[in-house]
Order: C-alpha cells, then sequence, then structure tokens
C-alpha cells in the first residue's frame, strides 16, 4: 500500500502523468483540482481511481520516473547512462557513493534510490545554485534524506570519507583524480562522465597512470522501435551520444 508522504503519479487514458505526494486528506492536484486523499488508503501500486468522471492509474515511481520529474537546469545525466554506471560500478543498498557535480540531480536521484536505505550519497558542487536545485529536487522525491553536499573544487577539497564509488560528472576528472582518489576505499570503483573524444583519452591515460584496474570506456545508444499492427521496425529517432563513460578501479 502506498504511505503517507510518498511521491506518486497518476496516469491518464494518454499516458500523461501528474504528480502527487500521497496525503489522506485534501490534495490539490494541478489540472484536475481537489479531491479527497482518503482514496488512496487502500490504493496498491498499478489502482485505478476515479477523478471528475475521469479515469486514471496510480503508479509507484521508479529511479527513471523520478529523473524524467526533475526540474531541470544543467543538462542531465539519462537514464541509460544512470544505469550503465550504477550496474558498472556495483552500486547498491548500503553503499557510501562520492559524486561530483550535482547539475539539477538526474544522476544524484538514481544514486539515491540505488544506495538506500542504508547508504547515502556525497557530493561535491562547485556552484551552489546547482546544489540547491538538486536538493530541491531530491526534496520532491524524499530522497535528500540519503544526501549530503559540500560546495568547492574537486581538484583541492577537502573529502573526509571511504567512499565505495567515485563518480565524476567535470569536464577534467583526470585533474581530481589525485585529490579524491585517497577518499575512496581499495577496490572501490571510480566512473567518469565526459562529453568528448579527447576528454576520455585525458581520463583513461590517468586512470591507467594511477595504476588503476579494468580501465575502459564506453559510450551508449538507444533505439526504441515502433509497434504497429501489422509491422515493426526501427523508429527514426535515436537517443545517440549523450557522452562517454569511463570505467575504472582502485588497487590498494
Amino acid at each position: 500500500m502506498f504511505e503517507d508522504g510518498e511521491y506518486v503519479f497518476l496516469a491518464d487514458g494518454d499516458d500523461k502523468r501528474y504528480w502527487i505526494r500521497v496525503s489522506f486528506d485534501m490534495i490539490r492536484i494541478p489540472s484536475l483540482g481537489t479531491i479527497d486523499g482518503s482514496r488512496f488508503r487502500d490504493a496498491d501500486d498499478g489502482s485505478a481511481v476515479t477523478i471528475a468522471g475521469k479515469e486514471f492509474t496510480i503508479f509507484r515511481a521508479g529511479a527513471a520516473d523520478l529523473m524524467g520529474s526533475l526540474e531541470r537546469g544543467a543538462q542531465i545525466i539519462t537514464p541509460k547512462d544512470a544505469a550503465s554506471i550504477i550496474m558498472n560500478c556495483d552500486v547498491k543498498s548500503g553503499d557510501t557513493v562520492l559524486e561530483v557535480g550535482a547539475g539539477s540531480g538526474a544522476l544524484t536521484t538514481a544514486l539515491t534510490s540505488a544506495v538506500a536505505p542504508d547508504g547515502r550519497v556525497h557530493t561535491v558542487e562547485l556552484r551552489e545554485e546547482y546544489a540547491l536545485r538538486a536538493l530541491k529536487n531530491l526534496k520532491r522525491t524524499g530522497l535528500d534524506r540519503y544526501w549530503s553536499y559540500q560546495i568547492g573544487d574537486a581538484k583541492d577539497v577537502t573529502v573526509n570519507m571511504a567512499a565505495d564509488v567515485l563518480i565524476t560528472d567535470m569536464p577534467d576528472p583526470w585533474s581530481a583524480f589525485e585529490n579524491l582518489i585517497g577518499s575512496v576505499r581499495p577496490g572501490g570503483r571510480v566512473c567518469a562522465y565526459v562529453p568528448n573524444m579527447n576528454q576520455v583519452e585525458s581520463t583513461v591515460n590517468k586512470m591507467r597512470e594511477m595504476n588503476f584496474f579494468d580501465v575502459r570506456a564506453a559510450e551508449l545508444m538507444e533505439r526504441e522501435l515502433e509497434v504497429h499492427p501489422g509491422g515493426v521496425r526501427p523508429s527514426f529517432k535515436m537517443l545517440g551520444h549523450t557522452g562517454y563513460l569511463v570505467f575504472g578501479r582502485k588497487r590498494s
């Protein structure tokens, strides 16, 4: 059953989403009006509800849903890249993740969802306005309880932790590795997200220079399929280049 304060969405027949925070009192839903939230007391994921004579389905939000609902400023890391980062860095409940660059909080949302309820994500952000936007987005979803941040330059900031994973979203991650790698436990995983090929080269070279294990780089493409009666074909549109991912692992 849904819990009081849980962040969920209503989907209409056209798959349009209306985000709400569950309350068993009166709820104001933009474009739909005010409804009695007590009807959600016995509802569960996928339940049908009728509001103002219109049918909706109420769904519990997954990490990708939450990422898509964010108030955006900076370009976000997409779900396809976030999923690869989480899998390749083995991010799981109870882990401690050191992140560089909050952006709008998209990757932070995916990471906090993965480490909950026993882990945490700590973000180093150069610009306070980005950190505050990420905080606002995380508070909407309730994931802020698993997050902390500090303002500073990753190249020289002091971070007191023993992280399982280091993930950077900055133009020159190689310049911060020497400073941050001491905050990563032996065997910990490192991922750098960069937009350009020359940045990949510099990042890989620095990881090799620092004797990281299993250094590799990848780019992910995603193309949906158009499914119609009598025929299926690839979509003409594709979520192509978004960024390059460079992975490595710290030796003791």
